[in-house]
């Protein structure tokens, strides 16, 4: 599990906490109920309105990806599209049938299995690249609804400090209260600015991350199903998918 979300939003809420006690300031003068309450609820409610529900619906299903999801490398697959690749050649393609049943990777899997049963290199790219192309389109359905939510949040935040001015000025008569109410209208910009750049945004860009590298294995995977339906050379198959990625994401095991 890679827990660059989880550490970074602690840091980032840690880094609040500490300026504010810096300050002098106590934590529950922003802990306020109403300003909460219009920020968020307000949020999401424009996200939902500025989209379908099946998006936001799919959204909050990918939403355990963005806190517990393992980064996958580009260069997973490596090892098996050698070894198979080594395979196909000495004894075809046939005899990686016992092979493809039990491999976990359901992309790798199907190309493996669409590859065996003959299908056309063509017809085989335009299958596997569909399929990228299709998860793609879908995973950006859910890093967009969050990017949207931290478009909304800061200005849902001047509406609530509006709204707060509001009952400042019905209460001018009152000068005692006017301090307190102005610094209480201001905790609605300050939480709209906050969940926009330490909560919906950074969600956002980590599924957004994800997805591309996924997809980027997915993209290797299918040079390597090409190259070994083909027929090429076990050592030019692993030559050519290395190069496809970065040297930190190359698996060194791939004589296993």
């Amino acid at each position: 599990m890679d827990l660059a979300t989880i550490v970074g939003l602690v840091i980032a809420f840690a880094a609040v906490w500490g300026a504010m006690t810096i300050e002098g300031t106590a934590v529950t003068s922003i802990l306020l109920p109403g300003p909460i309450v219009i920020v968020f609820l307000g949020t999401i409610g424009a996200g939902l309105a500025g989209g379908m529900l099946k998006d936001a619906l799919h959204a909050v299903k990918a939403l355990p990806r963005a806190f517990v999801s393992k980064a996958p490398r580009q260069g997973a697959t490596i090892p098996t599209l050698v070894r198979l690749s080594d395979r196909a050649r000495r004894e075809g393609l046939l005899a990686l049938e016992d092979d493809a049943r039990g491999i976990e990777d359901e992309f790798l899997r199907d190309g493996l299995t669409a590859a065996i049963d003959g299908a056309d290199p063509e017809d085989l790219r335009a299958l596997l690249e569909d399929r990228i192309d299709t998860k793609r389109r879908q995973d950006r359905v859910a890093s967009g609804f969050f990017n949207s939510l931290g478009g909304y949040a800061p200005t849902i935040g001047i509406i609530g400090t509006v709204l707060s001015l509001v009952h400042v000025l019905e209460n001018l008569t009152e000068p005692d209260t006017l301090g307190p109410l102005i610094a209480a209208a201001f905790v609605a910009t300050l939480w709209g600015i906050l969940s926009a750049n330490m909560i919906w945004l950074p969600i956002g860009s980590r599924l957004k991350r994800l997805s591309d590298l996924e997809c980027a294995q997915m993209e290797v995977t299918l040079e390597g199903l090409l190259a070994l339906q083909s027929g090429a050379n076990p050592r030019m198959v692993s030559e050519r998918l290395r190069s496809l990625v970065p040297a930190s994401e190359i698996v060194e095991d791939e004589a296993a």
